[in-house]
């Protein structure tokens, strides 16, 4: 992945800054170290290890499965090795007055890696086991511990380290595959939009021209025309919706488009209207009672429009509108007294376990309309959210 590589480079650009300066350090302080060859030494093995890790870390190969752990545990094994060499190679006396380790700060590149490729626990645990490096080199080193607040600065900055490096770690890996997402998912919007250009022009235009001459003859030539009308709608339905969504949401446009036919005109914006798909589920089964109640109320020539729009708060509206004759005035109230709760509860009801409300308007002779309204459903499809 790109973002990796990045962040490997960026920890081998440190590891070899930071060798300079330990080998600048070196140079200056080598005429009073006790054992001055054994400080070039440490240098040499720091210098040798830096090109391993480089080499190393660039491969994905290599850091995977064991050649991995092997990789990641060896660069803590040699910088707490290096940190360590400084009790034997500098002197008591340069200890207690606060001279540096051998390393110094290319110890920190061991916490990064570790940070790069486990997150912030594994840095956190590298930190640690270099700090108590820390501390450990002045006992070895016979000054009995710390002098001065430098070993303790050098300590927290080693877990500062591993922490915001970590945590900066996962989340730009997170931001990377969300983006991976929605550039997966706009590549299949636009290879469907591809596909329905090219059936618009073939099958589609095919169909419709069937359902046309179909109408026109009449006789047996009219049930084709029907047929072929609701192939139509359904077709369409199907290239002008949405692929599903991971995480347990889905796009109403993909269920209310199903309720599409010769009779039936479903209208729904051109962007996904994604949410939970319990919630999805309970608005297009409300969707289906009031077209269910225009086909066993109404005359087989009535028509229907379902229209679904985002209501620019986060909810949504659906309204099923109908030409029929309309509802008798008091006709609901006593459907509910005698017990017959289909608009009650299968379309008020569940709208109303959704935190939403349904209104009715109707009058006779001058069709029906249900308007659903559920606030606060829509999902957040930002990339980066």
């Amino acid at each position: 992945m790109g973002l990796e590589a990045a962040l490997w480079r960026a920890v081998a650009v440190y590891r070899w800054l930071s060798l300079g300066y330990a080998a600048l350090l070196v140079t200056m302080n080598y005429p009073g170290y006790a054992h001055p060859l054994a400080g070039w030494a440490v240098l040499g093995v720091m210098a040798v290890w830096s090109v391993v890790a480089t080499v190393g870390y660039a491969d994905p190969h290599r850091r995977e499965g064991t050649s991995g752990r092997v990789l990641i545990g060896g660069d803590l094994l040699v910088a707490a090795g290096a940190l360590l060499a400084t009790s034997w190679v500098e002197t008591p006396e340069g200890l207690a007055a606060g001279r540096p380790t051998l390393p110094v700060s290319w110890v920190a590149a061991s916490v990064l890696a570790w940070a790069v490729q486990g997150g912030r626990r594994a840095g956190l645990v590298a930190a640690a086991v270099l700090g108590a490096g820390n501390l450990l080199v002045h006992v070895l080193g016979g000054t009995g511990g710390p002098r001065g607040p430098g070993t303790f600065n050098g300590i927290v900055l080693l877990f500062l380290a591993g922490l915001v490096v970590g945590h900066v770690v996962r989340l730009a890996r997170d931001a990377e595959a969300r983006l991976a997402r929605a550039v997966e998912l706009e590549a299949g919007t636009r290879e469907r939009e591809r596909l329905a250009r090219s059936i618009h022009d073939s099958v589609l235009q095919v169909l419709a021209m069937v359902r046309r001459r179909g109408d026109a003859l009449g006789g047996e030539a009219a049930e084709l025309g029907r047929l072929a009308g609701e192939q139509e709608a359904a077709l369409r339905a199907l290239v002008g919706t949405s692929a599903p969504t991971p995480g347990g949401d889905a796009d109403l446009r993909t269920l209310l488009a199903a309720h599409g036919s010769t009779s039936v005109t479903v209208s729904t914006p051109a962007t996904p209207m994604r949410m939970p798909a319990a919630v999805a589920g309970e608005i297009d089964a409300a969707v289906a009672a009031a077209l269910d109640n225009v086909r066993r109320h109404c005359g087989p020539e009535t028509r229907a429009w379902v229209l679904a729009e985002d209501d620019g708060a986060g909810g949504v509206l659906v309204s099923v509108r109908d030409d029929g004759p309309g509802i008798e005035p008091g006709r609901l109230d006593r459907a509910r007294a005698s017990g017959r709760l289909g608009v009650a509860q299968s379309i008020r009801g569940r709208v109303r376990d959704l935190g939403g409300t349904a209104e009715i308007v109707s009058a006779p002779g001058e069709g029906t309309e249900i308007e659903l309204s559920v606030p606060g459903v829509l999902s957040d499809t930002s990339a980066f959210s």
